[in-house]
């Protein structure tokens, strides 16, 4: 079963969101310049089970490009309240790239609404990140991304592409994913919320939001991590990082694959996820519950 896209306004603003099967819910969070067709290959397979929410983030897709906040919590609250419009009170939330990071804050923020979390290459777990998405932190890249992603370049994803190939800066499949996502900002819109949104977790060193100082707090939650093995956009080390700090949670590696594990082998990836699910008890945690975890009281 396909995705199927849906429209509806939330605080004014019109947010896309694709849905398909029937099922306990799984929350499907993209990354930095994708939409939710990210989850296309693996959706018909996770569909038999569950039933997939997959947003497009506002800024992203066929969502608003409004001037605001684009910071990890306003993200989170923002599915929060798409979660709530359409009635799902409890998911298992799955984060790819950035969408990770939303996944993690919407644990931190909505423990009640979070039943397991499922991070995919997923940032917020370390510095390094690749240098195309750091160059967008430095101050000229507000004047550049126009001229670069503008209807007279419409090489430009092809030309980065060649670029990072013969510089061997990452490999095919992590090409692909660059290529297109800068290709995709066609509109100053898009460009905004794409630079809004790179400036809220990185600058010129790499990822500035980490959230080692909080992931013993997951310890609660199921948590599965999938990486691919040769991802040259956030390296495999974050995740084996995340894994030794969280615990109980479990580590799924993929042979071969680059940064979208999910689309490289949605068989695997639909496998070891419903596997995970079915093999753990969702959390039933209070809005409150981190309160006595976090320091004396006054």
């Amino acid at each position: 079963m396909t995705l199927t896209a849906h429209e509806l306004s939330l605080h004014g603003h019109s947010v896309t969101y694709r849905m398909a099967g029937r099922g306990p819910a799984l929350l499907l969070l993209h990354g930095v310049t994708n939409s939710s067709q990210t989850w296309e290959r693996v959706a018909p397979l996770l569909s038999r089970r569950f039933t997939l929410i997959a947003p497009d983030l506002l800024g992203h897709g066929q969502s608003a490009t409004p001037r605001g906040d684009y910071s990890l919590g306003a993200h989170a609250s923002g599915v929060r309240d798409l979660l709530t419009a359409l009635g799902h009170e409890r998911v298992t939330v799955i984060g790819h790239s950035f969408g990770g990071g939303i996944a993690m804050q919407f644990a931190y923020q909505f423990p009640e609404r979070c039943e397991r979390l499922v991070l995919v290459s997923s940032g917020g777990l370390g510095r390094e990140v690749h240098f195309l998405l750091r160059a967008a932190a430095l101050p000229g890249a507000d004047y550049v991304l126009p001229l670069l992603t503008s209807g007279h370049m419409l090489g430009f994803g092809r030309g980065v592409g060649s670029v990072l190939r013969w510089a061997r800066l990452a490999p095919g499949g992590d090409v692909d994913v660059l290529a297109r996502g800068f290709a995709s900002l066609q509109d100053a819109g898009s460009r905004q919320a794409f630079l809004h949104t790179v400036r809220a977790v990185i600058d010129v060193g790499g990822q500035r939001v980490s959230a080692h100082d909080r992931l013993e707090l997951a310890a609660l939650i199921p948590t599965l991590i999938v990486w691919g093995e040769r991802d040259s956009i956030i390296p495999v080390a974050h995740g084996e990082a995340a894994h030794a700090a969280m615990p109980g949670s479990r580590l799924e590696v993929f042979p071969g694959a680059g940064h979208m594990p999910h689309d490289a082998d949605p068989e695997r990836f639909a496998r070891v996820l419903t596997e995970f699910w079915k093999g753990t008890d969702g959390a039933r945690l209070a809005a409150d519950h981190w309160q006595p975890m976090l320091g004396d009281s006054p």
